[in-house]
This record gives structure tokens, sequence and C-alpha cells, in this order.
């Protein structure tokens, strides 16, 4: 059947002008989240899209089975602060994670803070948590809806008396403690116009960092460091591990690359009462310096300076010339050094990235000598815990089929060796009807591209399997194996498989595999992207019409450029939160940082690489006769204030002007638009579960798939 869509205004008369080009914008009106034409243009959006997502046919057998199979056990790594051991849990299908408190690993666990109680549908959400170095005090910063925005709160530890200090205008912010627990350094924005609950769309400019000490008011807090002349700068603060030192990170956009600067805290007499008189280490935007340690006054930083696989190096800040400076342990031939970590004061827990799948060693921090590697089965560390003067350290292992397994080791033993220290089954999921594997295909230009497959261990390569196929190429991001149930689902009971192509743009293979996905390069991305699945195709794996393309944020941008560029290759797409109107992104939230990675239409050189893919800017006008497109859901939600809904709103209203007024469009062209809900980070369970439901029975609809038990 053909789809009646809803008719949106068009502006013919909203015109922009780009470096002498003429550019049509007609329905920028839908970029004022809060007007009564864009909030009845969701509404008629949602009355089409909603009955038609909840009546595909496998809906309520996935939801069903997704809600079962969700309900397991979920755990962090344990971590120490003073002599108690704090980690996340959720029983199952808690909307919010909850944080437990243990006197020791063997004793029993009670609930610290429990974030659900803050709201009853689960949309307060704990973004951020601190406590202080021996454990005083807890500060916690909560957002709504999925919003950006922080409110920061403290607690006593002891007793969880809550405190009266509340800071506002939290965004992108570190939270650093001094160790005397005095106070924390934090970062805020200047008041702005109008609203800041996350369905706003102006610039976060002129961030500000302060420090705010225990028993005060906001208004009272220290200004420590701020940039007037540079409004688009981020800073962020580490203490170092002996307390003495304030270091400070300056980065402007998202590219790999930061100021280093610090302070002596030891040296101000009267403590901190203002402006701090930071050392300038590094005063320009060559490359990323990340603090791992320090000894006295030789610190060691993981650097990508001369080294796009990055590498560690140590500066004596008493002798900083840059000619002094020595490599710790040098870049690896091919592997990509991951993060590093420092224990049992001697020590560094070392990650690589082989091929994507991660691998755990020990080092020897005064000589940087290799001592031993670490179990690890293929697929990823999630998460690390541990601090140099402590002797233990945690590790969590998870994969496409093993939702994690947390390995305990302490280096005060003899012999130490990691053991299970916990290991969380899903009842229900067989990993032995799975088979994961890693191939490699040829880009466009040749280069060679990994792609993780996940299927049923009797698959025929008959060219009939459905696949979904997911990809994000940007940030220097890169996509290791992980655990999502829905994927699992597709595999077993729609008889998928699972795709995720490791394409450019990400930091796979470091620094050079991410500048060659990046900037004028963007098209590299798109090009691997449809390699993949003309390999799919190809090795008889499926066929175009039965694959599903998806991807969010970034990723949303990829998918839905890959489909305009190709619509015969894919038949379906789900682009979740894109990044889609190309010429003016940089103008909304935090929009701005992303020029490093995309470029900016300001730029007359960069606005013709953007026009050239942007996919507002691509999409065909009326009337179209080219070949149909694929099955299209759009997903944006209100409170998403990183990528705002216009970028989807305004793609959806020109994709169903044109693409959706042909004859030959047979399959649906939609967009879900949830509410009280964002970016993606803090989602509660019961949305999730429900966001997955509705991409999958769409897909199952869409591509023509049905259940089996």
């Amino acid at each position: 059947m053909a789809f009646k869509y809803p008719a949106a205004r068009r502006d013919p008369a909203q015109v922009d002008e780009y470096h002498g080009t003429k550019i049509s914008d007609p329905y920028a009106w839908l970029e004022d989240p809060d007007s009564p034409d864009t909030m009845a243009f969701v509404e008629q959006q949602n009355q089409l899209t909603m009955p038609y997502l909840e009546s595909c046919g496998v809906r309520a057998r996935f939801q069903q089975r997704l809600t079962e199979l969700y309900d397991y056990p979920k755990y962090s790594c344990p971590y120490k602060r003073g002599s108690r051991y704090f980690y996340f849990h959720n029983k199952g299908l808690q909307n919010q994670d909850v944080l437990y408190v243990q006197d020791s690993l063997d004793a029993a666990a009670s609930v610290f803070f429990d974030p659900n109680t803050l709201s009853e549908d689960g949309t307060v959400a704990l973004k951020m948590g601190r406590l202080s170095e021996e454990c005083e005090y807890f500060a916690y910063g909560l957002s709504s809806s999925g919003s950006d925005w922080v409110t920061l709160r403290f607690l006593k530890a002891d007793g969880l008396t809550e405190l009266p200090d509340v800071l506002e205008r939290v965004k992108f912010s570190c939270l650093a403690w001094t160790h005397d627990a005095r106070g924390i350094f934090y970062n805020c924005y200047p008041r702005q116009e109008g609203k800041t609950d996350g369905t706003e769309t102006t610039a976060n400019m002129n961030q500000k960092l302060y420090y705010h000490v225990i028993g005060t008011k906001q208004s009272e807090d220290v200004l420590v460091a701020e940039f007037p002349d540079h409004p688009r700068w981020h800073s962020s603060v580490t203490i170092s591990d002996d307390g003495r030192y304030a270091v400070l990170s300056i980065t402007e956009g998202c590219k790999p690359v930061n100021q280093l600067w610090y302070c002596d805290l030891q040296e101000l007499q009267d403590g901190i009462k203002g402006l701090l008189p930071w050392v300038k280490l590094v005063d320009n935007f060559e490359a990323q310096y990340s603090y791992v340690t320090n000894e006295g006054s030789v610190f060691t930083f993981r650097t990508n300076l001369d080294a796009p696989r990055y590498r560690l190096i140590n500066i004596d800040i008493q002798n900083p010339d840059r000619q002094k400076w020595s490599t710790l342990i040098p870049q690896h031939e091919k592997d990509v050094l991951g993060f590093v970590s420092c224990v049992n004061q001697r020590h560094l827990l070392v990650n690589y990235v082989h091929d994507v799948k991660d691998i755990l060693q020990l080092f020897h921090l005064p000589s940087g000598r290799h001592l031993r590697d670490l179990p690890l089965d293929v697929g990823t560390i999630a998460g690390v815990s541990c601090k140099k003067k402590h002797s233990e350290f945690f590790y969590k292992f998870s994969s496409f089929t093993t939702p994690g397994i947390i390995y305990h080791c302490d280096l005060s033993h003899s012999s130490p060796e990691p053991r299970i220290f916990r290991e969380v089954e899903v009842k229900g999921i067989d990993q032995e009807d799975f088979q994961t594997s890693q191939v490699f295909y040829p880009s466009k230009d040749g280069t060679r591209i990994p792609m993780f497959l996940v299927h049923a261990k009797n698959l025929k390569k008959d060219g009939t399997n459905p696949v979904f196929l997911y990809g994000y190429g940007g940030f220097e991001a890169s996509i290791q194996p992980y655990y999502n149930v829905a994927y699992l689902l597709f595999v077993r009971h729609l008889g998928g498989i699972l795709a995720v192509a490791n394409i450019r743009g990400g930091g796979e293979y470091g620094l050079t595999w991410h500048k060659a996905g990046t900037l004028e390069n963007k098209q590299n991305c798109f090009d691997d992207f449809q390699s993949a699945a003309e390999f799919l195709v190809q090795e008889r794996y499926t066929t175009a019409s039965r694959i599903a393309i998806n991807g969010g944020s970034n990723g949303g941008l990829l998918v839905a450029a890959c489909m305009i560029q190709r619509p015969e290759l894919f038949g379906c797409v789900v682009a979740e939160v894109g990044v889609l109107d190309m010429l003016k992104f940089h103008k909304f939230t935090i929009g701005h940082a992303w020029t490093t990675d995309y470029g900016c239409s300001d730029d007359p050189d960069q606005f013709q690489w953007l026009i050239k893919y942007s996919p507002l800017h691509n999409l065909p006008e009326p009337p179209y006769s080219g070949p149909p497109y694929p099955a299209v859901l759009l997903l944006t939600a209100d409170h998403d204030d990183r990528v705002v809904p216009l970028h989807t709103l305004k793609f959806c209203a020109a994709l169903q002007h044109g693409v959706g007024s042909s004859p030959q469009q047979r399959q649906p062209l939609m967009v879900r638009v949830d509410t009280r809900s964002g970016h993606g980070a803090g989602k509660p369970t019961a949305k999730a579960i429900l966001e997955d439901t509705h991409v999958f029975a769409f897909i199952a609809q869409t591509l023509g798939l049905s259940w089996a038990d």
C-alpha cells in the first residue's frame, strides 16, 4: 500500500546564500521546537507512525521476548573508595542502575544511591557521580528526560545525609575533588536567554571552570579558568594521583588534540581563591595528551604526538623542554594503544586494540617493560577499575554473545592471577546457538575494512538471509563487540545476520583511520558502508532487498547519505537521532564542536564538501521517478539537545514531499518522535525496550520477516 503523509507547509521564500550559491530551506520553520506548527507536525507524524509500529506482525512477540530476556542482572566493576567498595547493579528491568556499597568484597551490599526513586517513569538519570578521595562525600549529577543539562547535588557518604549545595547550568563537565575533600572542580555555562531544559537549540558557548567549596552557595564558587577569547573551548581537570597537581586539558571541538596546563596546588598559600596560576606545558592543538600518573614531577601521558596509534611519554615538569621528553612505551607497529591505568604504585594496566578486539597487559611503570598478558576472550573490555594506591584491579569482558564477565586480580599476592569475580548468564539465550566471525572486505578504493558477523551456526549462504547492518564511522569512536539482546533476537527468531562494519572515521586503527573518514574524506565512510552491503550480497549471505541498515547520531548521517546515494542497495533504513542538515548543524547546541570532523559551511571549500552529501540537500524533488526508496524509519526525541530534533523533522518533511509523492514508492517513510527522551544516555529501560521493539518490528514488517520459535 502507498501511504498518505501529513501535508507540511513549504516556505519557498526561505533561501540562504552560501558563497554565491542560493540554497532553499523550505522547512526552516521546523527549527522552532515550541511553535504550534512544529508541534502539530510532530503530532500528525506520530499519529501515522505509532499505529503502524504497534500493528506490525512481530511487534507483540518481540516485545514480550525482549522484556523476558532483558530481565537479567547487570553489574559494573566494583571500585574502591576509602575502605569500601561501590558498584552499579540493575536487577533486570529497573529503569536506572542502582549504586550499591559494601564494606568488603564478601560483605553484604546495601543501596547507596537509587535514581529510580527520583521519578515514576525513570526519566531522571544519574549522569555523573564522584566520591571524594577518602569517601567523605558523593557528588552526583542528575539529568531529566535525556537532556545533556545536569544539576549537581551532594551527599555525606556516611549516613547518606543530603547537603544543601546545588549547582546548576552544568553540561559537558568534569568532576574532580581535591584530595582534602574541601571542594570540587566542575564546568558550567553562563546564563542564557530562554529555556535550558534540553528542548532548546541555543548554541553552547563560553564554558567556564569553577571550584565549589562544600557548604557554600554556587554564587560564591571560585572561577579558576575561563577563555573569553575562545568561546568554543572546553576544559577538564584531573587531580594527580598524589593530590598535588590540577592537570587541565583544553579542547576545541572533537578533534583528538588538546592543550595541557597544570597548577601546583601545594604552592597556593591561601588555597583556591581565584583564577589559578596555570603553567602551560603544551599551548597548542597539535596532539592529544591524557594524564596517566606521575612520580613526583615526572608525569606519564598517553599521546598521539608523532604516533597515530598512540604511545606513552614521560615529561618532567621541572625540566619541560620538549627535547627532554622521553618515550616510556613506544607506538605498536599495528595495534592501537587504548586506555592506560596505574595500579599497585608501580604497575600499568595497558589496553591494546588488535583488529577491533581488545588485549589487556601489565607493564612495569618505572621501566615501561611488558610483564604479562591478562586472560581475555575475543571481545571487548567493557570496564576497568583500579587506583594507583590500591593493589587490586577489576576488569569486565563482554562480546556480542557474552553479557559480562568481571575479573578480579590482587597484585599484592605472591603469584597473582585474575579470577572470575562475577559472571552473568541470560536465561533463554544459549551462546552455543550463535557464531561470531570477523571478515575483511575491500572498499571502493581497495582499503581493507573489518566487519563482524553474528549468525546461527547452521547458516546457509543462499542469498536469502535478512541482514541488520550497523555502522558509525566518526569522531575516532571504535565500534567493538558489545552485548545487545535485541540483536540476538533478530538472529535467533527472525533468521537474521548481525553485521557491524568498522568503517573509516572511527578509531579502530588509530588516527590515520579516523582522518581517512573526516572532512574532505567523509565520502570514504559512505563508500566503506556501501561496500559492506555489496560484499554481503556478493558472498551470498543476502540480497539487497533484505538488508536493513542502522546508525545513530553520526551513524544516522551515515545511513541517510548511503540511502540517497544507493537507494536500490537496501531494503530498510533506520536512522536514529541523525545529523542530517550539514549546512546548519554548527548553529545549534554543541554542533559547533563537530566541525573538526565535518567542516563548516561558513568556509567556501568546506561548503563544497558538505553540499555533496548533506542528506537534507540531496533528497530528490518531486516529481520523483528514480528507483523506489527502501522503507525508512527516522527516530528522534523532544529532549535531544545533542543532535536537535530539527534535523530529523526537516529531513522527514522533505523525504515525504519528494520520494513520498512518487506512485512507485510503496514502502513507508516514517518518523517516530519520542517524548521526555533525549540523545540516548540515561534512557530508562522501559523506553529502551519499546524503542528496540518498534525498530525490529518495523524491519520485520517491511522486509517481510516472520517470527520463528
